[in-house]
């Protein structure tokens, strides 16, 4: 209760942005989406939860011949799910298939990256995983989509690795609260825990890698409005000759 027996409420401050979004708004807004795209976040959960559970129920050594390929497949189709409920693009277009064949191109080598460490993993799809969005967005051809994921990663390549291991970061939590809380009141297996786990953690990564191409077209589209402003700022080169310049040529005055 405030003084004077009014009730006040603190009004949050307006989000940042695109171009300005930080990292804590970018996992803010990618919870948000979560709630407001629920068809979006089960398909893009059931389809983790099977790479999950492939990861617990095929041997080690299958698992390594398997996954590259299964896992490239489902986690791909996850995220182009991700990009269309954000950009509201239906997956009905003919950039589909090629956004497909691209995001199954950059998540090939991802299984073999996690495996030395989760850094490379993240570092690696935080410099051409935009490739994605790109292709399903602006309806890139297969070797455009790349070239264009990069030049959005370089925009900010800081934004996009911090941004990714966050969402992994907070994923990872929650997962974790997930499968504990699943194992002590449910009785449930280990594997079944983590596929739940999975299946009700995982959108908000999706959701915001999706959000971190918004974030870095706008910074790149930003920058390169600046740049065209500074441009149109320099003179010409000519305009020291023009009449009325400082600079300009006299005439000799004739001789008395």
């Amino acid at each position: 209760m405030a003084r004077g027996g009014r009730q006040t409420a603190r009004e949050l401050p307006p989000p940042l942005p695109p171009e300005r979004r930080t990292i804590g708004q970018l996992v803010a807004e990618s919870i948000r989406f979560y709630g407001r795209r629920p068809p979006a976040a089960v398909l893009i959960g059931v389809l983790v939860a099977i790479v999950n559970l492939l990861v617990f129920t095929l041997p080690r050594d299958a698992a390594f011949a398997v996954l590259p390929l299964a896992g490239g497949l489902l986690l791909t189709a996850a995220y182009v799910v991700a990009v269309s409920a954000i950009s509201g693009i239906a997956l009905r277009g003919g950039s589909t298939p090629r956004a497909f064949l691209v995001g199954f191109l950059v998540f090939l080598p991802f299984p073999f990256l996690v495996t030395l460490f989760v850094l490379p993993g993240l570092a690696w799809l935080a410099l051409i995983g935009l490739a994605v969005p790109a292709a399903l967005v602006e309806r890139l051809s297969v070797p455009g989509a790349l070239k264009r994921g990069f030049a959005l990663a370089r925009a900010d390549y800081v934004h996009v690795l911090g941004g990714l291991a966050a969402l992994a970061l907070v994923v990872f939590v929650t997962q974790g609260v997930v499968f504990i809380a699943l194992r002590a009141y449910a009785e449930n297996t280990a594997q079944i825990a983590a596929t739940l786990a999975a299946l009700v953690a995982s959108p908000t990564l999706f959701f915001g890698a999706a959000l971190l191409y918004v974030d870095q077209e706008a910074r790149l589209r930003s920058r390169s409005e600046r740049r065209k402003e500074r441009d149109a700022d320099v003179p010409d080169a000519d305009d020291a000759d023009r009449e009325g310049s400082p600079d300009a040529p006299r005439k000799s005055r004739p001789s008395a």
